[in-house]
């Protein structure tokens, strides 16, 4: 298999200024000398790379040493030890780490099973729930995964079915959630449930449950375009669930899931673009490198143009994640705003990605070239975590509700 080098701390393609603070840029000084130091060693001896996923057992030590180093917990609230960043200083962070083009990157933070799933949460949680779910994840002793989609339930995410039962202390819950990323190697879930008693009513309640708990199976059967095998469905049969696991209040559930919604939009626009530069970046080495007609194919016109276009798309998108960002530092609710970022970043990263792939030419469309994952991966952001049309649907509202 041919694979790429990730063992090098690349150069930045474009001398520009860093916007964000002195600590942001010490941070991710030293995210840089850990990805490309401790987890380019272990990503050598376990095989590990974007097509062959760690386990379990490595994933958690990737996140104990992420604790130990003071990164994995730091977009908690302060009050639990988190670094109370700002949303600019997060997006840089953030895009530097994806940038890496490391396997490892999404479990730095625990992005698919650690705080950033949690941290909105602490004030809805009950001191049990603080000791019992959050903590521990916090600490990088548990994994958990967010549940809500479902096969009828995913841009709506209000019609949910699976259904949530009172019975005496604790709750009976049935159904199955699909496309549940993290599941495979997570010890609870974040789960939405229904609990109204007319399965017409849309009354949809949050729960921590416990994904070994009897009744409750994870299954794992599929993987995504990307070919990966980080997602699965949560199938609940008879699931007994405490009472003392529903967070916050009843028919409150989609308040809890969507309330940081805007931020959380935004925050998916520093992988993509992240993703985005690593593929520019791929596509600009292999234009030196590779030899036709007597020189380099980074001589002909046809492909300075193309990496022409893909460098100034990229710098388009990151200057309207960075203005976003800016916004809601300063109090804006920047709600169009968040879903312009996330549609013209998403769109924006695998155009990149697709011309990357075909300045590869034959070797772009190979199984094992680190373009050709992106490729794959970059086409999914289109859909993940609200799809292109649904954040068109987003900035129409905003433009045509009156303000007040």
């Amino acid at each position: 298999m041919k694979t790429d080098s990730i063992n090098t701390i690349p150069a930045p393609l474009f001398d520009i200024p860093f916007e964000g603070s002195e600590r942001a840029a010490e941070l991710i000084g030293r995210i840089n000398e850990f990805l490309f130091g401790e987890l380019a060693a272990l990503a050598r001896e376990h095989g590990t790379d974007h097509e062959q996923g760690a386990d379990r057992a490595l994933l958690q030590q990737v996140w104990k040493r992420s604790h130990e180093l003071g990164f994995y917990g730091m977009t908690l609230p302060t009050a639990m030890g988190g670094l109370g960043l700002s949303v600019l200083d997060h997006v840089l962070i953030k895009e530097a780490l994806y940038a890496s083009g490391s396997p490892f990157a999404p479990h730095v933070f625990g992005e698919l099973s650690g705080p950033p799933r949690v941290g909105a949460l602490a004030r809805q949680a009950t001191p049990y729930q603080l000791q019992q779910f959050i903590a521990p994840v916090a600490r990088a002793d548990k994994a958990i995964c967010f549940a809500l989609t479902e096969a009828e339930a995913g841009s709506d995410a209000g019609a949910v079915q699976t259904r949530a039962v009172r019975d005496g202390d604790s709750f009976v819950i049935d159904g199955r959630k699909r496309f549940i990323s993290g599941s495979p190697f997570a010890d609870y879930a974040v789960l939405m449930a229904s609990t109204a008693s007319d399965p017409a009513e849309r009354e949809v309640t949050a729960f921590f449950v416990d994904l070994k708990a009897p009744g409750v199976r994870v299954e794992t059967g599929y993987k995504t375009m990307a070919g990966q095998s980080s997602t699965g469905d949560i199938v609940l049969e008879g699931c007994r669930v405490p009472a003392a696991n529903q967070i916050g209040e009843a028919g409150r559930g989609l308040a809890l899931a969507l309330g940081r919604i805007t931020v959380n939009r935004l925050l998916h626009c520093p992988a993509m673009l992240g993703l985005a530069q690593v593929a520019l970046r791929d596509a600009c080495d292999y234009a030196l490198q590779r030899r036709q007609f007597g020189r380099a194919i980074g001589d002909f016109q046809a492909i300075q143009h193309l990496l022409a276009d893909m460098a100034t798309e990229l710098c388009a998108a990151r200057a309207l994640m960075l203005g976003t960002a800016r916004q809601i530092d300063a109090g804006s609710q920047a709600r169009a705003e968040a879903s312009m970022a996330k549609l013209f970043c998403s769109e924006t990263a695998f155009r990149i990605a697709d011309r990357a792939v075909q300045i590869h030419g034959g070797e772009g469309i190979v199984q094992g070239r680190r373009v050709e994952f992106l490729f794959r991966m970059l086409r999914m952001y289109r859909v993940l975590t609200g799809t292109s049309e649904i954040q068109r649907n987003t900035i129409a509202k905003e433009l045509l509700t009156p303000q007040a």
